[in-house]
């Protein structure tokens, strides 16, 4: 199972909420939008092979060492900025429930067309970039389940928070190469090496048996 340290990855996350008059808000502007980008213990596919499943977990302590010095929010991760931490207006920050996310988006005419956007129901999802620090990822494999377990214990850096106009979807398999550049499918090509030297070594035992039948029946 390799891990991918240095390598920047995409996932959904939960919508963005529009917080109305009357409830506690991060940021005192009519234009406030919330929502977390990771839940904390809470396993997801990632991938499914149809035969195996590839599954995901954040660790509660993933982001203590994380670099999250000056995170954006764009869109689609990419273009303009619709909001920054270095200017205080967008807060990203771990809780007891996960990565959680607020944002001021009335300091720009773009800022403010991006909150009526979703105010609207026209953008509805985020998604977050990131990379693992080069010891933050362990996996377990389940044959009896057909499932691989990742956890992603230690974030090296969180880049970004885009509104996406179509999150991706990590069940298909043009996400999961977007997502992981390849690794997906390197995980895939280990995993049935070890089913086929599992199978080798079966062939052997089966073997080592069959003669040793047949030295007992010549010695008799």
């Amino acid at each position: 199972m390799p891990q991918l340290p240095g390598e920047r990855q995409y996932r959904s996350m939960m919508p963005l909420a529009i917080v109305g008059e009357g409830v506690s808000k991060r940021f005192d502007t009519d234009y406030y939008v919330e929502g977390y980008a990771s839940t904390f213990n809470d396993p997801y596919v990632l991938h499914d092979w149809g035969d195996w499943e590839y599954v995901e977990i954040i660790d509660p302590d993933a982001f203590r060492d994380a670099d999250m010095s000056d995170i954006i929010m764009q869109f689609d991760h990419q273009g303009k900025v619709y909001a920054r931490m270095s200017n205080h207006t967008l807060i990203v920050e771990p809780d007891q429930h996960g990565l959680f996310v607020a944002a001021d988006l009335g300091k720009t005419t773009n800022s403010r067309m991006m909150w009526e956007d979703i105010d609207a129901g026209l953008v509805t999802k985020m998604s977050w970039g990131f990379t693992i620090a080069p010891d933050g990822l362990s996996y377990v494999d389940d044959e009896s389940e057909h499932r691989t377990t990742a956890t992603i214990t230690r974030v090296e850096k969180v880049f970004d928070v885009s509104a996406v106009s179509l999150p991706a979807d990590p069940n298909t398999e043009i996400s999961a190469r977007s997502l992981y550049d390849g690794a997906i499918e390197r995980v895939q090509e280990e995993r049935l090496l070890r089913e086929t030297a599992q199978r080798e070594r079966a062939r052997s035992l089966l073997a080592l048996k069959a003669k040793a039948v047949n030295v007992r029946t010549i010695n008799r």
